[in-house]
């Protein structure tokens, strides 16, 4: 076959780079919160601003460390999650699959328990004889990766099945408490730093000990005249999320008078109610509680300018601080003589509103939350950058990596519910066609999805969509003759299944104009635009063509 004709071709050039080691180690980076507006040193990386629609005066994040590694990456231009919240996109990142394949809506249940014994992407390298050992945040701290309630294990992440060991840092009590309780932003002057290092510099540390320990493992195995072991070594860093806890000295890289408000702090127009959050995770600091009473930030209320500028400004030096430690991350293989053999991928979970719309966090279906930043490095092939806009998804970085370190094809997932049977299969596609041929699509259209209305009364840590019904919206970014869309419809969704009748609102926004992908108006009302409502409407019904579609659901029709 075609698939397995590349990945013999591909093994062979693995060999090739590798050595006599055949498989490449694997360096896993990822990032929490992290939107896709990074610094503009390497090509094709998104401006920051001017290409968020942010508006014309643009502050550029500084991110040298992630911009080098851009540029000797395949950089996914047009890269989405599935759903925009912590836990549902990293579990189908995690397993290859979506959401309603996972059945992972809420930050509190585990895949392994709601829907199927899938592998995940450590786990595949662990059975194909690789070393796993992680830190940071990969999967979701709790019970949502299978800690016990009440456990002596307060974080899962996945064990036994995915790591050979893990590590969690110390998350240093910094004295917020000064600033009236859990404030959301610190800035960190260097004395406090030395006492107590920020957790991403434990993280850092951590992964690069872990890098420095492989290095004399391989060379005890040369000595001993066998192949060393190959390794997978993942490390999960906490920021930008929420508290922007960074340096004072990232906090210096952005002066608060060069921090520009958004564009645009209204709810686009003709927005459906079902479309909007309230920003609570962002309302439950202390410092924000305060200005709102306590009280979620409804449609066209914005908080007060220099509480904007200053949560901007942390958000920045939140993510100069991230940049830093990957950086020192990513040198450590050059030191330990890695660089060559080893493939590398970052990610962010989902993107970040930072007040456009009125909007904070992420939660919502909105472009700014559902694009996230992805790249891998494949040594001997992505050296010189290589940058693609075409529609890629999360679920797409599993059969990649196993595709680019090991030349293993991972097939598709079967339609129906015979998927929640099938522990190794992908609802996504492998990108490594894209090194070569960056401008050839690899799928026509990107979908995500986000849930409403969707706690459980008797276990509010629990999805209600678990429980039979909820409200689910589903949306899908594609070109119809040339012209880039948005399409989105909020309907009921019961038994595991969206009820496409029930619809409690639509929207539709045109990317290919002035405002880019600001999506400010909503026209899916307008008469005009009824044909390409009609047209991307069958599309998101259709949903996904292959392996699997959206989920069980799909099969039914």
């Amino acid at each position: 076959s075609i698939a397995m004709g590349r990945s013999a071709v591909l093994f062979a050039m693995v060999a090739t780079v590798a050595g006599a080691q055949k498989k490449l180690n694997v360096l896993f980076l990822a990032s929490d919160d992290l939107r896709y507006q990074l610094g503009v040193s390497s090509p094709g990386v998104a401006g920051p601003g001017c290409v968020l629609g942010e508006g014309t005066r643009c502050t550029q994040m500084q991110t040298p460390n992630i911009d080098k590694l851009a540029g000797r990456s395949l950089l996914l231009h047009k890269n989405y999650v599935q759903q925009a919240v912590c836990s549902p996109t990293r579990t189908s990142l995690l397993t290859s699959r979506r959401p309603d394949a996972t059945r992972v809506w809420d930050l509190f249940s585990y895949f392994r328990h709601v829907s199927g014994n899938y592998t995940t992407i450590p786990e595949l390298f662990r059975t194909h004889g690789y070393a796993t050992q992680g830190q940071g945040k990969i999967f979701h701290c709790g019970t949502a990766s299978g800690a016990v309630p009440g456990g002596a294990d307060g974080c899962g992440d996945d064990l036994p099945y995915s790591w050979d060991s893990y590590v969690h840092v110390h998350d240093e009590p910094y004295p917020l408490a000064n600033y009236g309780g859990n404030y959301s932003w610190l800035s960190v002057n260097a004395s406090m730093l030395a006492a107590h290092p920020l957790p991403d510099t434990q993280i850092a540390d951590s992964a690069i000990a872990q890098l420095a320990k492989a290095k004399a493992e391989a060379e005890a195995a040369e000595k001993a005249g066998v192949d060393p072991k190959p390794w997978f070594i993942a490390a999960g860093f906490h920021r930008p999320h929420l508290p922007f806890v960074a340096p004072e000295s990232k906090y210096d890289l952005y002066p608060l008078d060069s921090i520009d408000l958004p564009a645009d702090q209204h709810p686009p127009r003709n927005m459906p109610s079902v479309a909007w959050s309230n920003s609570g995770e962002l309302v439950s600091y202390h410092d924000i509680s305060v200005i709102r009473d306590g009280k979620g930030l409804e449609p066209n209320q914005t908080l007060p300018a220099q509480t904007v500028r200053e949560l901007r400004r942390g958000y920045y030096a939140a993510v100069s601080h991230l940049d830093e430690e990957l950086g020192r991350v990513v040198d450590a293989l050059t030191t330990y003589g890695f660089d060559d053999n080893t493939v590398v991928s970052f990610w962010g979970d989902h993107g970040w509103q930072l007040g456009e719309h009125g909007e904070w966090c992420k939660h919502t279906n909105f472009e700014l939350a559902t694009r996230a930043p992805m790249m891998i490095r494949v040594p001997g092939f992505t050296d010189s950058g290589v940058v693609s806009h075409m529609f890629t998804e999360h679920i797409d970085l599993m059969p990649t990596l196993a595709e680019a370190a090991m030349g293993i094809i991972i097939p598709p997932c079967p339609d129906g519910d015979a998927i929640l049977n099938t522990p190794l299969c992908t609802m996504g596609t492998s990108l490594v066609p894209l090194m070569t041929q960056p401008d050839v699509p690899v799928r026509n259209a990107s979908f995500s999805q986000y849930p409403r209305n969707d706690y459980n009364k008797t276990n509010p840590k629990v999805s209600s969509c678990l429980g039979g019904h909820c409200t689910m919206g589903y949306t899908v970014v594609t070109t119809l003759d040339g012209v880039e869309y948005r399409y989105t419809e909020w309907v009921a969704f019961w038994n595991f299944a969206p009820i496409w009748q029930n619809n409690f609102g639509t929207e539709l926004y045109v990317h290919s104009t002035a405002e880019g992908i600001a999506e400010n108006n909503n026209v899916a009302g307008d008469s005009a635009m009824q044909p390409v409502a009609a047209a991307l409407s069958k599309i998101l019904h259709a949903g996904p063509t292959t392996a699997g579609g959206w989920g069980p659901h799909s099969a039914l029709g």
